[in-house]
C-alpha cells in the first residue's frame, strides 16, 4: 500500500499474511476475506472499519487504533487486544472465533459479541460493563476482578465466573447458566 491515508475503499482477497503494515490510517474501509494472519499491524489506525470473512490469527496490535471497527465472521485467535491504543477503543464481532485472545487491563463497554467461540480467553482487569456476549461459547476464559456489571451472559455457555473476584451487580444470566457462577464450591446441580 502506498498511500498513507485510505477512506472509503474496500479490499478484497488481500494477503498480507506474515507482513508489516504499519503508519497506515483506514477511515469506513471495508476487508472482505482478507489474511493478516500473523501480521504485524502495530501503530495503524482503523476508523469506522468492517472485516468480513478475514484471517487475523496472531496479528500484532501493539499501539493500533481500533475506533467503531467491526469484525463479522473473522477468525482471530491469539490476538492481544490489550496491546492496542486505548483512545476511543470501541469493537463489535458477530460470528467470530476469539479463542486465545487477551482484552486485559481494557475498557471496553458496550462491546457486542454475538455467536463467537471466546474459549481460554483473558478479560482479566476489563471493563465489560453493559456488553452483550450472546450465543457466545466461552469455555475456560478467565474472568478475575472484571468489571462485568449490566453484561448479558443470558445465551452464553461454558463461563466461569466467580462472584466474589468481580464486580457482576445487574449483570443478567439465564437460569441455567447460574452454575456458571458456582464454579469455585465444586457442587453438583442435576
Amino acid at each position: 500500500m502506498k498511500d498513507t491515508y485510505h477512506r472509503d475503499k474496500t479490499f478484497d482477497k488481500l494477503n498480507y499474511a506474515g507482513k508489516i503494515l504499519s503508519g497506515q490510517e483506514f477511515e469506513s474501509c471495508t476487508f472482505i476475506n482478507c489474511d493478516f494472519s500473523e501480521s504485524n499491524l502495530s501503530g495503524n489506525d482503523f476508523v469506522d472499519c468492517r472485516f468480513e470473512g478475514c484471517n487475523l490469527s496472531m496479528v500484532r496490535v501493539d499501539q493500533t487504533g481500533l475506533k467503531n471497527v467491526a469484525f463479522h465472521n473473522c477468525k482471530l485467535m491469539g490476538v492481544d487486544f490489550s496491546a492496542c491504543n486505548d483512545f476511543l477503543l470501541a469493537v463489535s464481532f458477530h460470528h467470530c472465533i476469539l479463542d486465545y485472545i487477551s482484552f486485559f487491563r481494557k475498557k471496553i463497554r458496550k462491546t457486542t459479541f454475538h455467536g463467537c467461540s471466546i474459549k481460554e480467553a483473558n478479560f482479566t482487569q476489563t471493563d465489560l460493563s453493559g456488553s452483550s456476549l450472546t450465543d457466545c461459547e466461552m469455555s475456560q476464559t478467565v474472568f478475575q476482578q472484571t468489571i462485568l456489571e449490566k453484561a448479558d451472559f443470558r445465551s452464553a455457555s461454558n463461563f466461569s465466573i466467580d462472584p466474589e473476584m468481580n464486580k457482576i451487580k445487574g449483570a443478567k444470566f439465564s437460569s441455567s447458566g447460574l452454575i456458571g457462577l458456582l464454579d469455585k464450591y465444586d457442587l453438583v446441580v442435576d
